[in-house]
C-alpha cells in the first residue's frame, strides 16, 4: 500500500493489490481521525463543505475518499451490467467483492498513519462503514450511518427498503452527453434526492458536482460494478463499535425503515430521525449532525483502552 502527493487539499493515493483510491485531508490535523465515505458511483466532493467544517470546529481531522469505481479512483473493467438496481436484483459475475472495498478504506487509514478512526458514511458509504467495523474491528473507533440499508441485506431483500418509483423516475433522466449534460445530470439528481423541509442550494450542489474529474452520476456501468458487490462478511448483531444511525423522514429514495433496522441490529446504537431530511444532509441540519458524531465519538473515546492512543 503506498501513497503519493503531499500536503492538505492535494489528492493523495492508497494502493490497495492493483487499485489506487484517491483521497483528500479537509483539514483539522491534531483532532480526531475521522474518514468521510461517500455513496453510489459519486466521489468524495460530494460532500459539502460546510458539513466537513462543522466537523473540523467539533473538534476533527477530516478526510474523505473516493471508493473504486468513483471520483479519482482506479476504474475496474466492466463486467456486463448497465444498470446498479439490476446488478443489485440479479446475479452477475462481480468486478470485486464488499470485502474488497472494506480494505480500500483500510488502505486509506494506513497510508495516513491512522491505526483507527471514526467513520462516516453516506448512502451506500454507510453500508460500507458498517462492513468496514465488520471486518476490521480494530480500525474502527465508531460509525455514523446516514441515509444507508443495512449492512446485511442485499439482492430482493433489499428492495422492501427502497421507494422503487423514485429509482425509476431517475432511470428515465436523460441530458445530452458532453460536461454540461453530466452538470445538469447531477443537478438533478441533487435536486431529486434533496430534503423537501429545507431550501435546495442549487448554487453550492453545483460547485461540488463541477469539481468531478468524471461524471459519477452518468457512469452506470461503474455504479453497477459497486452495486453488485457482494458481501461474505458478518452480520450487523456481531458489530461491537458504537454507532449512530441517521436518516431524513421524508428520505425519497431509501426509507426510514431501512435506518430502524439498521439500529435495532446493533447493540447500543442511537437512531436520528431527522424531520425534514431527505437523501442528503442540508445546511440547517450541519450543527445537529456534528455534534451527534462528536457525541459518539466521546462515548467511543471513553470505551477505548488508554493505551491505544493511534
Amino acid at each position: 500500500m503506498t501513497t503519493t502527493g503531499a500536503g492538505p487539499g492535494a489528492t493523495r493515493y492508497a494502493r490497495n493489490g492493483s487499485v489506487d483510491i484517491a483521497f483528500e485531508d479537509l483539514g483539522g490535523a491534531g483532532g480526531d481521525p475521522l474518514l468521510l465515505v461517500m455513496g453510489l458511483g459519486v466521489s468524495r466532493f460530494w460532500w459539502p463543505q460546510g458539513l466537513v467544517d462543522e466537523l473540523v470546529s467539533h473538534g476533527f481531522h477530516v478526510v474523505a475518499f473516493d471508493q473504486r469505481d468513483a471520483g479519482e479512483s482506479t476504474r475496474l473493467p466492466d463486467t456486463g451490467a448497465s444498470s446498479p438496481v439490476v446488478a443489485l436484483l440479479r446475479r452477475h459475475p462481480p468486478a470485486y467483492t464488499a470485502e474488497d472495498m472494506t480494505d480500500d478504506a483500510v488502505a486509506v487509514l494506513d497510508a495516513l498513519g491512522w491505526g483507527s478512526a471514526h467513520l462516516f458514511g453516506a448512502s451506500m458509504g454507510g453500508q460500507l462503514v458498517q462492513r468496514i467495523a465488520l471486518r476490521h474491528p480494530g480500525r474502527v473507533r465508531s460509525i455514523t450511518s446516514a441515509a444507508s440499508l443495512p449492512s446485511d441485506v442485499s439482492g430482493i431483500r433489499a428492495a422492501r427498503y427502497v421507494h422503487l418509483g423514485q429509482v425509476a423516475r431517475f432511470a428515465r433522466m436523460k441530458f445530452p452527453a458532453g460536461r454540461d449534460g453530466d452538470i445538469a445530470l447531477g443537478l438533478a439528481l441533487a435536486r431529486a434526492v434533496a430534503s423537501p423541509g429545507y431550501p435546495f442550494d442549487e448554487e453550492a450542489a453545483r460547485q461540488r458536482i463541477e469539481r468531478d474529474v468524471v461524471s459519477g452520476v452518468r457512469d452506470t456501468r461503474a455504479q453497477s460494478r459497486q452495486a453488485g458487490a457482494t458481501w461474505h462478511g458478518g452480520r450487523l448483531a456481531g458489530l461491537r463499535v458504537p454507532a449512530l444511525v441517521l436518516h431524513g423522514d421524508a428520505d425519497p429514495l431509501l426509507r426510514p425503515a431501512a435506518a430502524r433496522r439498521t439500529a435495532a441490529a446493533i447493540d447500543g446504537a442511537r437512531l436520528v430521525i431527522l424531520p425534514g431530511v431527505g437523501h442528503d444532509l442540508p445546511q440547517a441540519v450541519w450543527p445537529r449532525v456534528a455534534e451527534e458524531v462528536r457525541a459518539l465519538a466521546d462515548r467511543a473515546d471513553a470505551l477505548r483502552p488508554a493505551a491505544d492512543s493511534t
